[in-house]
């Protein structure tokens, strides 16, 4: 069945993006979030992002606007029951997804497609809440999400051929490169990406190097386009934290176990770029 009315669930920062990439490709997309407000603010950086394609020339200003005038705001789930695929984008915690996914599943028609977006929880604790574990898929992009070309396309024990078929030529639709992922924490790009940037923390704890110095290390001695410190400031070190925890239940090793400096830092509000003051001072003075 071919997808032609895509719903996303969360406007926030991944939510705006996933609409936006959608839009792009041509599909009526629905945005859905709890408030009027919540909306606004979503469309809002759909906007600033759209404004920044036309002013650099990739997109042009008509163009912006056909885009635009694809996405629509509701507040009510009720709303997406036309959809042939439901992205969901809200909040990192399990069981505010189960039981958005649970109410979802009265309303949107059978033959649609459910997908998460979530980067380090399993789609499986996800779709069991749904009568489709057979139709729901894990699609994890990546942020800044109209920028970033990878999407993993997570299939669970109990996901259809068909359901992953369709989710990968969706995935292409949009431009995207999809990689075919099993349903384990952290998929492929977090499951390696995480114990390396807490090894970083480890390792600056231990004094192998300056924070500058190990990240121009890693820059220049692997190519990397910015190093770990620099990319834990701009993930955010509390999500870092959270996607270490969740982690670290479910495999139990050392290597995903958040070192005592990265929730030292937690605790006193050095979240990274988002509160100004990470590994490194975002105030403007140095």
């Amino acid at each position: 069945m071919k997808i032609k009315k895509v719903g996303v669930l969360g406007c926030g920062l991944m939510g705006a993006g996933i609409a936006e990439v959608s839009a792009r490709a041509g599909f009526a997309t629905v945005v859905r979030e709890v408030s009027e407000e919540l909306l606004e603010k979503g469309r809002g950086r759909i906007e600033k992002s759209l404004g920044r394609a036309v002013s650099k020339g990739r997109l042009a200003e008509s163009e912006g606007e056909e885009i635009l005038n694809r996405i629509s705001g509701v507040i009510q789930l009720d709303d997406l029951a036309e959809c042939d695929l439901v992205i969901e984008a809200i909040v990192e915690n399990v069981e505010a997804k189960r039981q958005t996914f649970e109410a979802l599943d009265e309303t949107v028609k059978k033959s649609a497609l459910f997908a998460s977006n979530t980067s380090s929880l399993t789609i499986t604790q996800i779709a069991m809440s749904t009568s489709r574990p057979d139709r729901f898929v894990g699609l994890h992009f990546f942020n800044p999400v109209p920028v970033m070309k990878l999407v993993e396309v997570v299939r669970t024990l109990m996901t259809s051929d068909e359901a992953v078929e369709r989710a990968t030529a969706f995935v292409r639709s949009l431009g995207k490169e999809p990689v075919a992922c099993r349903d384990n924490s952290g998929f492929i790009v977090n499951r390696l990406l995480v114990p390396y940037l807490l090894d970083a923390i480890r390792g600056y704890e231990e004094g192998i190097g300056s924070i500058e110095d190990i990240d121009t290390a890693m820059k220049l001695g692997c190519g990397y386009p910015m190093g770990p410190f620099t990319l834990l400031d701009f993930v955010g070190l509390d999500t870092t934290l959270y996607i270490a925890n969740i982690m670290f239940d479910e495999y139990r090793e050392k290597r995903f176990a958040p070192p005592p400096l990265l929730k030292q830092m937690v605790l006193a509000g050095r979240l990274g770029r988002k509160s100004g003051r990470g590994f490194y001072d975002y105030g403007g003075k140095s």
